[in-house]
């Protein structure tokens, strides 16, 4: 009887576990206008190798973004700590949409999204991105959006710099 019980308890730690790790989930939107037009943008974003020189977040991003790529994304947390995210290219849609998921699937996943939208006087540039898994429960993700701000507002002035010259 005793093993049963056991052997019950087990199982629905196991089912809610499941089920958080499927239910669990935070999204992250930051949405800016830039005014410039959305390939010189783009050209910006897809220069991964330029990206140490601007980007204050994502400090590195080895690879070239092509549908099915596998990226290594090395990005500064606001402690200056560098954490390493393997990304695979889901979606490139030129002067449109970079898309990349990663993770471990039950325990974190990310899905992000660069869109790219043309607006009076220039793009609106969105970083959207979705996370699910149980580490959400212990993780303390409210640097995210304003990491999110601080590189599209340097990728602003990357534009800006690239187009003057």
């Amino acid at each position: 009887m005793l093993l049963n019980i056991l052997k019950f308890g087990l199982l629905a730690i196991a089912v809610i576990a499941v089920a958080g790790a499927l239910l669990t989930r935070k999204t992250f939107h930051v949405e800016q206008v830039i005014a410039a037009p959305p390939e010189d943008i783009w050209s910006a974003l897809m220069d991964t190798s330029a990206y140490p020189e601007w980007n204050p977040v994502f400090v590195e991003v080895a690879g070239k973004y092509a549908e099915g790529a596998k990226m290594l994304n090395k990005v500064r947390d606001p402690k200056g700590n560098i954490l390493e995210m393997t990304a695979k290219v889901k979606t490139v849609h030129e002067a449109r949409e970079l898309r990349q998921t990663g993770g471990i699937p039950g325990v974190i996943t990310f899905d992000h999204q660069w869109l790219l939208e043309p607006v009076e006087g220039g793009t609106r540039v969105i970083q959207h991105e979705v996370d699910r898994g149980l580490y959400l429960w212990f993780w303390d993700s409210s640097w995210i959006e304003p990491a999110y701000a601080k590189t599209t507002k340097a990728l602003e002035e990357r534009v800006k710099d690239l187009t003057s010259n």
